[in-house]
């Protein structure tokens, strides 16, 4: 059955070792005559549309805003929440005032409209209005609805007050939208404060030519030092390109003109990692790989609200959840890396996670769905599967193990755009789904559930309703017990389990790959791209 496909995968290969050595021998004169171990080089394929944080929707924009500028706090690689521009902060008995010791040493960034100036609490009180204001259309306005007003009380004290109690508030922070500006730089530039950003970060602006390359240099007077003192960041500059596509990027990380790329794409995938999910052999002299758990659960939905007696049916909707071999697909499709999703909707690694088997592969029980199904309704169940075409092998796969039970799969690709537009305004019945976390608390995947954030206003998608969960939800907002919250969070998670209300496939993970000069990076469930403490070596 594979090899056919053992026979493409090996010429491939073969193709990528003689591109890799030429391009590596290619490149031994310029590594001579050039130190680059003072400058950090990625390509950024999605491009970037804006600098200015408070339109760091896209993964994109997020990582080279977050070399620019700080929030009152930030999260660490645990995930937990750690001071940035604040020193440290206070929450009240009832769990809605939170107050903030603002660190007036740090500095904004150098610029000819801004006499050298220490930040204070009414940067912050300015920096969420503009986030706020309505002309401004920010896509993260939503960080505080559950908010009743903010104010800086002096030049180093910030208080929120919330509407209600909610324990992730603090996460919602560590967002880059909620990152501190300077009002007069943001005024003398006005809409093109997205190209000529100020804030506090590790570098600052230098240069940027859109859809070409953009510069950043190192921040001399940053305010965070590492472990022993040291100033932070070591590098001396970050210089980010645009090449568009995924399998040039990996040429351009053999050949050393990059030092990082992250993710893995079918043009290279198996070229790059063996079947086990190990860094090949070939280019263990030359890169290193980092791995870790993803804060993304890949899914298929349901719309619930579809007319069609499949999507109705819990039957088939449970057959569809375990009638196919997510630890085969993740082996085959992407070389092992992901955790199957036999569990819920929450991934690994958040509190509210609870391993079980409700979810794992069971063709006799699948089988036994359909043929109950096909009693009741006399016919064979059909379904057409929205994607697009970067999970289309992973639809192929599902199509195939469901035509086993005797589900018939219709496949529809569409560009991605499209497919979000059209799930977002119930036109399609069943289609492939992921969520990245925006903050590192459960609440946020369990929101995608709750009745009153119905698409396309809110990210319930599936059109899903029910009272008890809805109760569970805005109960679990209240709560400052963390481990009332974690058995509401398993409570809800088993309700959309229960109902098969999703096809959870897999729990993504972290996969980098740098180039072997460059220590002290640090992967994070949330993907951000931290490069205070990275270092490039002889």
């Amino acid at each position: 059955m594979f090899i056919k496909h053992d026979i493409l995968i090996f010429k491939e290969n073969l193709y990528f070792k003689l591109i890799a050595l030429l391009i590596i021998f290619s490149s031994c004169e310029e590594r001579k005559s050039t130190d680059l171990n003072t400058v950090f080089r990625y390509n950024e394929h999605k491009n970037i549309n804006s600098l200015d944080p408070i339109f760091a929707k896209d993964i994109a924009n997020i990582q080279a805003v977050n070399q620019l500028f700080n929030g009152l706090v930030e999260m660490d690689k645990e995930l937990n929440v750690v001071p940035s521009v604040a020193k440290s902060w206070k929450i009240s008995e009832n769990g809605k005032l939170y107050t903030f010791i603002i660190n007036t040493s740090v500095e904004f960034h150098p610029h000819p409209s801004l006499e050298k100036r220490n930040v204070t609490a009414y940067d912050f009180e300015y920096s969420f209005n503009r986030l706020l204001d309505p002309k401004n259309a920010s896509p993260g306005r939503w960080i505080f609805d559950k908010v009743d007003n903010f104010e800086a009380k002096n030049d180093s004290i910030f208080q929120i007050k919330l509407k209600n109690p909610f324990n992730a508030f603090l996460g919602l922070l560590t967002m880059k939208y909620c990152s501190v500006v300077p009002k007069n730089v943001v005024e003398f530039y006005d809409d093109d404060f997205r190209s000529n950003p100020i804030g506090t970060g590790p570098f600052k602006f230098k240069r940027w030519e859109e859809n070409i390359k953009l510069v950043l240099r190192k921040n001399e007077n940053y305010f965070q030092k590492d472990s022993i003192g040291n100033q932070l960041p070591y590098l001396e500059a970050v210089a980010i390109t645009f090449l568009p596509e995924k399998q040039s990027e990996f040429l351009q990380l053999v050949k050393g003109k990059i030092d990082f790329i992250s993710g893995l794409d079918n043009s290279y995938k198996d070229e790059i990692i063996t079947n086990d999910g190990r860094l090949n052999e070939f280019y263990k002299d030359r890169i290193k790989m980092l791995r870790g758990p993803y804060l993304n659960t890949e899914y298929l939905a349901f719309f619930l609200k579809s007319e069609k007696n499949e999507i109705k049916s819990e039957l088939i909707r449970k057959a569809i959840n375990i009638g196919f071999d997510k630890r085969k697909m993740l082996k085959f499709l992407r070389n092992g890396v992901g955790i199957p999703a036999e569990a819920g909707f929450i991934p690994s690694g958040l509190p509210g996670y609870k391993k079980n088997n409700i979810n794992k592969y069971n063709t006799e029980l699948a089988k036994s769905y359909v043929n109950n199904y096909k009693q009741k309704y006399n016919s064979t169940p059909s379904l057409t599967l929205t994607t697009s075409s970067n999970y289309l092998d992973l639809c192929e796969f599902i199509q195939k193990e469901l035509e086993k039970l005797g589900i018939e799969i219709n496949i529809d690709v569409i560009p991605g755009s499209a497919l979000k537009q059209a799930k977002a305004n119930g036109n399609l019945d069943f289609f492939r789904a992921s969520w990245i976390a925006d903050y590192p608390d459960a609440e946020n995947y369990l929101s995608l559930f709750y009745s009153k954030n119905l698409a396309p206003d809110g990210p319930n998608y599936t059109h899903f309703s029910n009272d008890e969960y809805d109760r569970m939800y805005e109960n679990s907002l209240k709560e400052t017990n963390p481990e009332k919250s974690k058995l509401l969070y398993q409570k809800m998670d088993s309700i959309i389990t229960s109902k098969s209300i999703i096809v959870p496939l897999f729990y993504d993970e972290v996969v980098r790959f740098i180039s072997e000069n460059v220590v002290g990076m640090e992967i994070n469930s949330t993907n951000l791209l931290d490069l205070r403490n990275v270092r490039k070596v002889d």
